[in-house]
C-alpha cells in the first residue's frame, strides 16, 4: 500500500507542476504587447552638385604642330670659282640681316671680262659711227648726181646708200652690249647676298674652296615669320574662320603659340593664315595654317624644328556653359537636381569637346544644380540629398 500511494503522490506533484508551468506560459504570452509590422525606410542617397553658370563663352580648338619656315632656300652660286670670303655669319645657326654678303667667289676673271666686253661695245659703235658716215656720203652723192637727169627719182636704192651694211653695225653693237649685260651680271653673282634676313640651317663651303656652277652651298632660312601645320578634325574647322576655307573674308582667327624650351614655357601670338592645298588622305584631316611674326624677336626664340601646342580662338557661344566631361551621360544626358531634391534627366546640346570638359550651348539654365557625384544605380525622379 505504502508503494501505490508513494506513486500516487508523484503522479500527482508531477501533474500539478505541469498544469503550472502550462499555467504560467500563458499567462506570461497574454501580457506580452503585440509586435505591430513596420515598413523599412530606403536610404537616400547624397550627391554632389555645383550650380551651373552661363554666358558668353568662346570656343578653343587645340592642335599640335612642328614649328618650320616661311622661306626656306639653298645658296647657289650661279658663276664658278674660287671662294675668297665667307661670312663668319655663313655657319650653321648662323644669323644674318637682309642683303648682307654671305659668300664672294675670286672676281678677277669676271672683272677682266666685263673690260672685254666694254672694249667690243666700244669698237662697235666706232663701227656703226663709220657705216652712219658713209652711208649718209652716199646718199648725198647719189642725190647730187641723179638731181639733174631727166626723170630724178626720189629715193636711192638701199645697196647705194649702204643700209645693210648699217644694219650690220646696229646688230653688232646690240649684241655687244649684251655680251656687256652678262659680264656685268656674272661679275655681280660673283657676291651672294642675303635675300632675307634669316639664319643658317646648314653649311658646306669654306674660304679657297672651288665651286662650280649649281651646286648647293648653304642651307638658309628667313626669321621675319614662321609657320605650324595643325592637323584638325573637319568638325572642329566649324568653330574658326581660315581665309580661302571657311566664309568670309575676315582676318584669320588668332591663336596662341605655347612651347617649353630653355626649361621655360613661353608664348607666342599667332594667327591663322590658310590650308594646305589637300586634306590627308589617310587621316582625313584639315592641315590648318597657323603664322607667326618675328618668332625670334624674343629670347629664347620660337625656334625651327619646335614642336608646340597651338590653341586657336573660335566664335563665342552668347549663352553657354563649360561642363565636366564626366558629368554627361550616354554623351548628351545630364543629371539635374530640382528644388525637390530630386534628380531629373535632362537632354543637352553640346557643342564641343575640350579635353576634359564640354561646352554646352542649350539645356542648361543658370544656376542649376548639376551632379558630378557618379551612381551606379540612378532614376529619373530618385530622391537625393545634396552636398558639396
Amino acid at each position: 500500500m505504502n508503494m501505490i500511494r508513494k506513486r500516487l503522490l508523484h503522479i500527482v506533484v508531477t501533474l500539478a507542476l505541469v498544469i503550472l508551468g502550462v499555467s504560467g506560459m500563458f499567462a506570461l504570452t497574454s501580457s506580452k504587447p503585440e509586435i505591430k509590422k513596420q515598413k523599412q525606410a530606403v536610404p537616400v542617397p547624397m550627391v554632389r552638385t555645383i550650380k551651373v553658370k552661363t554666358g558668353p563663352q568662346s570656343v578653343h580648338i587645340s592642335g599640335e604642330g612642328t614649328v618650320r619656315p616661311l622661306q626656306k632656300i639653298d645658296l647657289i652660286p650661279q658663276v664658278s670659282g674660287k671662294v675668297v670670303y665667307v661670312s663668319p655669319a655663313l655657319v650653321n645657326g648662323g644669323a644674318f640681316r637682309n642683303g648682307e654678303m654671305l659668300l664672294r667667289i675670286d672676281p678677277v676673271d669676271y672683272e677682266l671680262a666685263v673690260t672685254l666686253a666694254r672694249a667690243k661695245v666700244k669698237n662697235a659703235e666706232s663701227l656703226l659711227h663709220l657705216a652712219e658716215e658713209e652711208a649718209a656720203a652716199a646718199s648725198q652723192e647719189w642725190r647730187l648726181y641723179h638731181a639733174k637727169g631727166p626723170e630724178p627719182e626720189s629715193k636711192p636704192p638701199p645697196l647705194v646708200v649702204k643700209e645693210p651694211q648699217l644694219a650690220a653695225a646696229k646688230a653688232r653693237l646690240e649684241a655687244d652690249r649684251a655680251d656687256l649685260g652678262i659680264a656685268m651680271l656674272n661679275l655681280e653673282r660673283t657676291e651672294l647676298k642675303a635675300p632675307f634676313e634669316g639664319r643658317v640651317g646648314e653649311e658646306n663651303v669654306d674660304s679657297g674652296q672651288y665651286v662650280p656652277v649649281g651646286k648647293a652651298l648653304a642651307g638658309i632660312y628667313s626669321t621675319e615669320a614662321a609657320e605650324i601645320v595643325v592637323p584638325l578634325e573637319d568638325e572642329k574647322a566649324f568653330w574658326i574662320h581660315i581665309p580661302g576655307f571657311t566664309p568670309g573674308k575676315d582676318p584669320g582667327s588668332p591663336a596662341t603659340i605655347l612651347a617649353r624650351i630653355a626649361g621655360q614655357e613661353r608664348t607666342w601670338s599667332a594667327q591663322v593664315v590658310r590650308t594646305e592645298g589637300k586634306l590627308d588622305e589617310r587621316t582625313r584631316m584639315i592641315n590648318v595654317v597657323v603664322q607667326v611674326e618675328k618668332p625670334y624677336a624674343k629670347k629664347p626664340p620660337l625656334a625651327v624644328g619646335l614642336f608646340v601646342t597651338v590653341d586657336i580662338e573660335g566664335c563665342t557661344l552668347p549663352k553657354a556653359a563649360i561642363i565636366s566631361r564626366s558629368a554627361l551621360h550616354q554623351g548628351d544626358t545630364v543629371w539635374i537636381v530640382d528644388k525637390d531634391n530630386r534628380i531629373r534627366f535632362r537632354k543637352v546640346d553640346v557643342a564641343l569637346f575640350q579635353g576634359d570638359e564640354a561646352i554646352v550651348r542649350d539645356g542648361i539654365e543658370d544656376g542649376e544644380r548639376l551632379v558630378i557625384t557618379p551612381l551606379k544605380a540612378v532614376t529619373d525622379g530618385m530622391a537625393v540629398r545634396t552636398g558639396i
